[in-house]
C-alpha cells in the first residue's frame, strides 16, 4: 500500500497562492506608504486596497473549499516582503530609483500569479459547486486591470531609472 499524501493538490496550490498574496500585499502597501507625495500615491493606495482584497478573497475561496489556511505560510511571504528590502540597490543609506522599478516588476509578477490561480479556479469552477464562475472572472477582470496598470507605470519608471541622465536626482521614479 502506497504512503497517502498530506495534502491535496488544491490544499498546496492555494497555499503557495496564499504565501505569495501576503507578501503581495505587503509590498503594495509598503509602496503606497514609501510614495505619499507622488503623482501616483493614490492610484497606489487603490491598488493595494484591491490586492489586500484579493488575498482576504483568496482566504474565502480557500473557506469554502475547506482548505485549512497554513498560518506559518502567511508569515513566510510576509517575511519574504521584508527580506526583499534588502536587495542590492546602488545605495546603501537611502532608498535607490532602482528600487521603485525592482519593487514594481516583483509586484506585477505577483498579480501574473494571482491571475493564474483565478484561472486555475475558474477552469474546475463548473464541476465544484463551491467555486462562483461569477466571482472568478470579476476576480480576473481586477486582476487584468491591475496588469495594465503596472505595465504602464513600468514604461514610465524604466524611462525614468534607466535612462543615462547625468547628475540625476536620487528621487522617486514613481
Amino acid at each position: 500500500m502506497s504512503p497517502q499524501p498530506l495534502a491535496e493538490p488544491l490544499h498546496i496550490y492555494l497555499n503557495d497562492h496564499l504565501t505569495g498574496a501576503f507578501g503581495g500585499a505587503a509590498l503594495a502597501d509598503r509602496m503606497a506608504r514609501t510614495h505619499p507625495d507622488s503623482g501616483r500615491a493614490d492610484d497606489l493606495r487603490r491598488l493595494a486596497r484591491d490586492i489586500e482584497q484579493d488575498r482576504d478573497d483568496l482566504v474565502r475561496i480557500m473557506n469554502r473549499l475547506g482548505v485549512p489556511v497554513r498560518r506559518y505560510r502567511t508569515w513566510l511571504g510576509l517575511a519574504g516582503e521584508r527580506l526583499g528590502r534588502f536587495k542590492p540597490n546602488g545605495t546603501v543609506v537611502r532608498r535607490a530609483p532602482l528600487s521603485d522599478l525592482i519593487e514594481l516588476e516583483t509586484l506585477r509578477t505577483g498579480v501574473e500569479g494571482k491571475s493564474a490561480v483565478w484561472r486555475a479556479l475558474r477552469a474546475i469552477a463548473n464541476t465544484d459547486e463551491r467555486l462562483d464562475p461569477a466571482e472568478l472572472d470579476r476576480l480576473s477582470q481586477r486582476a487584468a486591470e491591475q496588469a495594465r496598470t503596472l505595465n504602464g507605470w513600468h514604461q514610465a519608471v524604466s524611462t525614468a531609472v534607466l535612462s543615462p541622465s547625468p547628475g540625476r536626482p536620487g528621487g522617486s521614479a514613481l
